[in-house]
């Protein structure tokens, strides 16, 4: 190659890179911060989790602190934050009823609330540990209790439109969920949450539409809250019929190898998602959770065979149920019986992730039953053991016999 062109290649390259490097460092400086600060609205249902980012900082700033308050007119301002900018929380180690300060992280100038409460809902800033502010959102956290479901299927329709006025008050639904099964009948919903729409909201609140605002929002003056407080959020469902994803070559060929050993001689039985096993006394309560699932998430519960679907084990849709499934994808037995004794498939965005064996003791004593997987294993690993040491029994005197007759045998011979 010429050296020349070498030199023109590598110039170029460098331009690039810097060019990279530029636009890595300036992002805030295509959002120049607002000379009056406003606020973004943001809705949410309880015990999500979301992120509000900082869209604007000086460029001298190299760590932003979070504030939250109440209200505007609140005297009361919480730090969410050690002035750093570096506070970092696991999801997986928060719990429901944790304080707000416990359920926060921030990462690159964003902040992270993990299973926000009704509670949580206020006016959130980005701003320096001086008390000056570039961005801030009116975040409105609506609660579950009291949400209505729909099933599409059914022929059931969500709420309708109300009209008091000059007031509008409606659901604004999120896109479908994912199917949460695959290969078989699944559901899918989608989550609504409630709006309204009035000409005497604030101008200092930014609206996606014109003078729409979500109903908990303090751009709406306390007096369209109370009139809006009696529609909740909905959840429409409907069914759905995905396949399941193709599995890869290797995988392939490993699940071939493991059917054929199978019809050559028996297998013990391996599970093919993680198992959980948990022992359970008649009459408590029990609540199973999903790893790794959100209340957005498409999610799915199955009893061995046995599918539960929302139509039927939906929180609400029969106060008398001792079985069902809440609004955040949680399986609530309300007191266990030996019939709950069997391995429970959690479902997650349309793949089946995890399962856990629940075992129901009956008089301090676990009651064995020939269908349970794992007590078939059992038995067959013992039997397999017991034939292996008969088998070695046999064999060890056999050749002692020999040996025997070997060397002591008369000779018969004329």
């Amino acid at each position: 190659m010429n050296p020349a062109h070498t030199i023109v290649l590598l110039w170029a390259w460098g331009s690039l890179q810097a060019f990279e490097i530029v636009e890595k460092e300036n992002i805030f400086l295509r959002t120049p911060c607002p000379s009056f600060l406003t606020f973004d609205n943001a809705a949410y249902l309880a015990d999500m989790s979301f992120e509000l980012p900082c869209h604007c900082k000086p460029e001298e700033v190299s760590a932003v602190v979070w504030y939250y308050q109440e209200s505007i007119s609140s005297s009361h301002t919480k730090v969410l934050t050690d002035f750093d900018g570096r506070l970092l929380t696991e999801a997986s180690q928060v719990r429901a009823g944790s304080d707000l300060l416990v359920r926060f992280s921030i990462r690159m100038f964003s902040l992270l609330v993990f299973r926000a409460q009704p509670e949580d809902s206020g006016l959130y800033f980005c701003g320096t540990r001086k008390g000056d502010y570039f961005y801030a959102y009116d975040v409105d956290i609506q609660s579950s209790k009291g949400m209505v479901a729909t099933f599409k299927d059914l022929g059931q329709e969500p709420f309708v439109d109300e009209y008091r006025g000059k007031l509008h008050v409606f659901t604004t639904f999120w896109e479908w969920t994912p199917c949460d099964r695959c290969g078989v009948r699944g559901e899918q919903w989608r989550i609504g949450l409630c709006y309204l729409q009035s000409p005497d909201l604030s101008p200092r609140y930014h609206k996606t539409l014109e003078d729409v605002v979500s109903c908990g929002s303090q751009a709406a003056p306390k007096d369209l809250q109370a009139k809006a407080r009696d529609h909740t959020p909905e959840l429409q469902i409907q069914s759905c019929m995905v396949p399941c994803k193709n599995k890869s070559m290797t995988l392939n060929s490993v699940m071939s190898i493991v059917n054929y050993v199978s019809k050559v001689g028996k297998r013990p039985w391996v599970p093919q998602v993680p198992i959980q096993y948990h022992q359970q006394k008649p009459g408590h309560r029990l609540i199973i959770s999903c790893p790794g699932a959100r209340p957005e998430h498409a999610v799915a519960w199955d009893k061995d065979r046995k599918r539960f679907y929302r139509t039927r084990y939906l929180q609400g849709v029969n106060r008398s149920m001792r079985v069902f499934i809440d609004y955040g994808n949680h399986l609530h037995i309300r007191f266990t019986q030996l019939d709950d004794r069997g391995i429970y498939y959690c479902w997650r965005q349309g793949e089946r992730v995890a399962g856990f064996r629940l075992g129901v003791t009956s008089q301090g004593r676990y009651k064995v039953s020939l269908s349970d997987p794992e007590v078939r294993s059992a038995l067959e690993l013992t039997l397999i053991g017991y034939l292996l040491i008969t088998a070695v029994f046999v064999i060890f005197h056999l050749c002692r016999c020999c040996c025997y007759l070997f060397r002591f045998c008369p000779n018969f011979s004329p």
